[in-house]
């Protein structure tokens, strides 16, 4: 099993410390950093927010939050071995021209580093900032997906879609990464399932709260849905992001939870390894950094090494 973790993209400190974070990241033998994308928040936010238990956003809007693409590329030249992935990359927010060649140019500049995971959005109000209909998220997201693979591998690129449409263009360089970026479909609901089984190199949801049973039953709707496409199902991979807590003290243990002492992660962790999961995204939720920089470090040095020897 890989293990990830979310950068400090967001907060007052995020520029100060994000490349920091990065390297310390890589010493310490993580497989990837995470950058999570937020392009602007609103100052009320009416749409629920199913990745935290209170159900609202977790980052106030008077916080700086970093352009995930931008830091990424950043990153590329401040790292030489981590995996640099987006968690996850909303299409419909973005001209796809436009973020297709920037996932391309990071792959080139990380040397075929980079990880691409997608979603369609969750944020009414987000989309009503950006002009971008709401109610099209789903369909505009298959949409540049399908456009995505004629840039990827065409020299003379065409594409006539519903809200995308371009005729004998060039597009160069090509990704770096053969036979492309991976991509890793964010979500969690029976649409982003099969999204993932008919797009997907992975499935990449993230809950608040699953059990290792619960994952796989529900990754077996993506893997349904990759065969009704034609693709081979045991080619997509079964990836997670968990929210985590490292504590002290031996905590009571509740299901679907990451909470408590090295030992008692390593424990509720391995049920995952045993599942099939290839790479764990973890969010270690400590509002500040130096203590969230201390919960990493002591994740990386008692429960990695551990796992990693199971």
């Amino acid at each position: 099993m890989e293990f990830g973790v979310f950068l400090p993209v967001s907060g007052r400190a995020a520029s100060a410390v994000l490349a920091d974070a990065a390297r310390s990241a890589e010493k310490l033998g993580f497989d990837a950093v995470w950058a999570a994308d937020r392009l602007i928040i609103p100052w009320e936010i009416r749409t629920p927010y199913r990745y935290s238990t209170s159900g609202e956003f977790i980052v106030p809007p008077d916080r700086p939050f970093l352009e995930p693409l931008t830091c990424l590329a950043y990153l590329a030249g401040c790292t030489r071995r981590i995996r640099l992935g987006v968690s996850v990359l909303v299409l419909p927010y973005r001209p796809p021209l436009y973020w297709a060649k920037a996932v391309t140019s990071i792959d080139h500049l990380s040397r075929g580093r980079f990880i691409l995971g997608v979603g369609a959005g969750w944020m009414v109000e987000e989309f009503e900032a950006l002009q971008v209909p709401f109610s099209e998220r789903f369909k505009r997201t298959h949409e540049q997906l399908r456009l995505l693979d004629t840039l990827w591998n065409d020299d003379r690129c065409t594409f006539e879609g519903k809200y995308h449409r371009f005729k004998d263009i060039a597009f160069f360089p090509k990704p770096l990464q053969r036979p492309r970026v991976p991509i890793w479909m964010g979500g969690e609901r029976g649409p982003a399932q099969r999204r993932a089984g008919r797009y997907g190199d992975g499935w990449f949801p993230y809950f608040v709260r699953v059990t290792p049973s619960e994952l796989a039953a529900r990754f077996e709707n993506v893997r349904r849905a990759a065969r009704e496409a034609g693709r081979d199902a045991d080619r997509i991979s079964l990836n997670c992001c968990l929210p985590i807590e490292v504590t002290r003290e031996a905590v009571r243990q509740e299901e679907g939870k990451l909470a408590g002492t090295p030992e008692q992660l390593c424990e509720a962790i391995d049920g995952f390894r045993r599942v099939g999961v290839s790479h764990l995204g973890l969010q270690f939720m400590v509002p500040r950094w130096p203590e969230r920089q201390e919960q990493i470090d002591r994740f990386a040095r008692h429960v990695i090494p551990a796992l990693r020897t199971r």
